[in-house]
């Protein structure tokens, strides 16, 4: 019987207790997080049964996944890096519009977002390409430019329609970059590149946020990755509206969440555009410390996005800051354990790989926690793992089943890996 079970659970152990603790707290919170859910398809087990469901056959494509040798990764990426292009190019042109945005594909009846795709394609690209041009001062300085050829198009065409998303690979792959060695000179030019756009970004969305006056408020949008079923009908937009219908969401949420730190508690509208952050703010006082316990969280009938985008605002009022901190525990897990699998890969694409997928997952759900406790404006993010979701918690299952391939697959060396280097060489 062990044998059999480990034949079926291969790879590092403490990733798969990360994974089964993540989601027996995931089936927990949604099922007391669907409240909304419950009263509108009027079955109390449904919501639960079908999250149940999409993490059973995330789990089975996670098996598949880690029977994969890792070697063979490396095959797919001619493949995903076109193939993920002409997906974003589709969503952004003709696209499904849900929730106030073009960023969903179907097809056979399946709606999905390319974006979940491009993420782990420009992890796996952007490893390849450290990972071939390491040299014993760092990596070659072509690889920067090589890196922002393959994902700055991506993560352009993404913007548009889901900023916080490209917000979060882009950190993703400055991250990788810096862990890749690539040459102190080039990332500062980056950053100071980068720092210029987002200004001129944050202007942009200020003005033209204030021509378009399509698109919903920052509370009104609902989550970016749930299931069609549950989100909101496509709108009637005018030319104007489809330029700019993006740019008044992100005007919306940058006002709402500076402007709710200069109110007074008793000015605060809980009805109207700030009724999402506000009864956030709620279920986390409501918590008390301790918690009030599994399943009887009150600010999940008021919170329209408490299975999704707010969750963990849930499991703060259900389960306490102590709750709180065995979450962010668990991620933290996950890095480290993915860090440790990189230092023992003998080549540097398994290592770069199983950093980058660790640092993509834990860097959403650094988003989805400080949205939840109000230290960035709402992003739409969900929480990895967690948050009820549809392909999105498929893909990130499969994100799992690549670390644990690394892990069992990969070639190891005794001595740790260009990956775990932190130090950038000069040029």
């Amino acid at each position: 019987m062990n044998k059999t079970l480990g034949n079926i659970f291969k790879g590092d152990k403490v990733i798969w207790m990360v994974f089964f603790f993540l989601c027996v707290i995931s089936v927990v919170e949604v099922f007391s997080a669907s409240s909304s859910l419950t009263y509108k398809g009027g079955n109390y087990w449904s919501p639960v049964i079908k999250h149940a469901g999409i993490l059973c056959l995330g789990l089975f494509c996670m098996i598949v996944t880690l029977n994969i040798k890792c070697k063979y990764f490396k095959v797919m990426t001619p493949l995903l890096i076109p193939l993920s292009y002409i997906l974003l190019i589709v969503a952004l042109i003709g696209g499904v519009a849900l929730n106030d945005g073009h960023r969903w594909v179907s097809l056979l009846g399946i709606q999905f977002q390319p974006s979940e795709i491009a993420k782990g394609t420009m992890v796996l690209a952007t490893a390849q390409i450290l990972g071939s041009t390491q040299t014993d001062s760092g990596a070659d300085p072509r690889a920067f430019w090589w890196v922002l050829t393959v994902c700055l198009p991506m993560i352009l065409l993404i913007a548009p329609e889901n900023l916080s998303t490209a917000l979060l690979i882009a950190i993703t792959i400055l991250i990788m970059m810096f862990i890749g060695r690539v040459q102190r000179r080039q990332l500062l030019l980056l950053c100071g590149v980068t720092a210029g756009l987002v200004v001129a970004a944050i202007l942009f969305i200020f003005v033209a946020g204030g021509i378009g006056g399509g698109g919903s408020t920052a509370e009104e949008e609902q989550t970016e990755t749930i299931d069609a079923p549950e989100t909101l009908p496509e709108k009637k937009e005018s030319g104007a509206d489809k330029i700019f219908h993006r740019a008044s969401v992100w005007r919306g949420r940058i006002l709402a969440f500076f402007d709710f730190e200069k109110k007074p508690a008793d000015e605060v509208d809980i009805e109207g555009k700030g009724a999402q952050r506000t009864y956030s703010y709620i279920a986390i006082a409501s918590s008390h410390v301790t918690g009030v316990g599994p399943g009887n969280s009150e600010e999940r009938d008021f919170l329209s996005q408490a299975f999704s985008d707010f969750i963990y605002a849930i499991i703060i009022e259900e389960l306490g800051l102590g709750g709180a901190f065995v979450v962010v525990f668990f991620y933290i897990i996950l890095m480290y354990r993915a860090g440790r699998i990189a230092s023992r890969c003998e080549n540097n694409f398994p290592a770069f790989l199983a950093m980058g997928l660790a640092l993509m997952l834990t860097v959403q759900a650094l988003f989805n926690m400080c949205v939840a406790v109000g230290l960035v404006p709402i992003t739409g993010q969900p929480l990895p793992l967690i948050s009820k979701g549809g392909t999105s918690t498929i893909i990130n299952c499969i994100y799992i089943g690549v670390i644990l391939s690394i892990s069992r697959s990969a070639k190891r060396r005794d001595t740790p890996s260009l990956a775990t280097h932190s130090t950038i060489p000069e040029e």
